[in-house]
């Protein structure tokens, strides 16, 4: 008897969870373990492989890397290191065209090299970045939607949590997703820019210049950006060398923001223990996700689902740019509705298997991915980042922060389109450099 009905009847239960707002995990865990209950006839392997899942999934020492890097974007943020990123960003770019856009957008890419989280960004820079555009007279609607875009960079920027999980889901180096991830995020990072640059300059009422700086107070700026410099080049550095693992790597950015923090006598006893409590909520919150999509997908695997949507891609009578056009179509739409990383954990099972039987190169299809879920925390249903700013800031009204957010998710498909044609701007670092 075919289970192929279970398995799409189990798709359609777990999107209704969605709908109503069931955490994700919860939803995932549930799901799976039920479904795989009745494939099976008996509950009690079903019961056993929830334990064993869970269990594995929260001792796994290559999961260690998640919490770890979370941990230094939790102390780089308690301890101001956003708020030094803004005002170096400010000093040098705030004279010109939509100069504090410009800057916010400089300064959550920059933090999100250390963050790698995008709500986490967005609540951020609008903490930071929006007294300054109500003190400017700055539009603070087109503010919202800037930082709400900006925010999202945290999910392209590695390191990222995006990138981790699609790493361990496909049994990639992290290390060489972050190394390839580094040009995309700043050609997004310059689109973002350009378009600021150029609507201000079209329609300055948006944006009045910022006041002007001098070359030494621009200079003495830069030491805001020496702990954030520090921290990438460690990270990043060593694994581009080789001198440690990716969780050795995470482990180095963890102690470093807390040694960076210490010195600089930003790290209280507050500071640290709102660090550790929101490191642990994260984590646990991801960790979740990811062992409620490993239960889920033992349930699909069970029904033959992903196989038979795998083949029946594979064979379309249709040339393979067109199977991949239709795969990252699903992402950008299905972005919009659903959590990057559920969206990361449910679907890598299905299509990574596909991407590979056509060819592409599994590193381009990561950033490709990552790129296009970062177009769902800017777009309505979903939105996340816009309801992060909106919930910070109650007297903007969300529709207006939508509205000026959706150019960026315009801007994220025209950078897709130049990935697609250029792969190489995805690939040239990991080849340089052996990976």
């Amino acid at each position: 008897m075919s289970l192929l009905p279970l398995g799409i009847l189990g798709c359609i239960a777990l999107l209704a969870m969605l709908i109503l707002s069931m955490p994700v995990g919860f939803a995932l865990t549930l799901v799976g373990a039920v479904g795989f209950a009745i494939a099976i006839h008996n509950p009690a392997t079903a019961t056993h492989l929830l334990v064993s899942v869970f269990y594995e999934n929260f001792t796994k020492y290559d999961l260690s890397i998640i919490p770890l890097f979370i941990l230094m974007g939790q102390v780089s943020y308690h301890s101001g290191i956003s708020r030094r990123l803004f005002d170096a960003a400010n000093c040098w770019l705030g004279r010109l065209p939509g100069g504090l856009g410009l800057a916010t957008i400089g300064a959550a890419a920059a933090f999100g090299a250390v963050c790698g989280s995008g709500p986490a960004s967005a609540a951020t820079m609008t903490a930071v970045a929006m007294p300054e555009m109500r003190r400017h007279k700055f539009n603070i609607d087109f503010g919202a939607g800037i930082i709400a875009a900006g925010g999202s960079l945290g999910i392209m920027v590695p390191p990222s949590v995006v990138f981790i999980v699609y790493a361990i889901m496909t049994e990639l180096s992290p290390a060489t997703l972050f190394i390839a991830g580094i040009l995309p995020s700043l050609m997004v990072t310059i689109l973002f820019g350009l378009y600021i640059f150029l609507i201000c300059r079209k329609r300055p009422e948006l944006a009045p210049l910022g006041r002007s700086f001098t070359w030494r107070e621009r200079f003495r700026s830069l030491t805001g950006i020496t702990e954030t410099l520090i921290l990438f080049t460690a990270v990043m550095g060593g694994m581009f060398t080789g001198w440690f693992t990716p969780t050795e790597a995470a482990a180095v950015g963890a102690g470093g923001s807390i040694l960076i923090a210490s010195i600089q006598k930003k790290l209280t006893i507050k500071v640290l223990w709102q660090s550790l409590m929101e490191t642990v909520r994260t984590s646990c919150m991801v960790l979740i996700i990811v062992a409620g999509a490993l239960v889920f997908g033992r349930f699909l695997a069970v029904t033959n689902l992903p196989t038979y949507l795998a083949s029946g891609l594979a064979e379309l009578p249709v040339p393979s740019w067109v199977t991949m056009a239709i795969i990252l179509f699903f992402y950008m739409v299905s972005g919009c509705f659903v959590d990057a990383l559920a969206l990361v954990l449910l679907t890598i099972p299905i299509f990574y298997p596909i991407v590979l039987t056509l060819g592409y190169d599994p590193v381009w299809f990561g950033i490709m991915v990552v790129m296009l879920v970062q177009m769902g925390v800017i777009t309505p249903p979903v939105g996340v980042n816009v309801y992060v700013v909106s919930g910070i800031e109650r007297t903007i009204p969300m529709q207006n922060i939508f509205r000026h957010a959706l150019p960026f998710a315009g801007l994220l498909v025209i950078a897709c389109i130049i990935m697609m044609l250029f792969p190489d701007i995805a690939l040239a670092l990991p080849r340089a450099l052996g990976r």
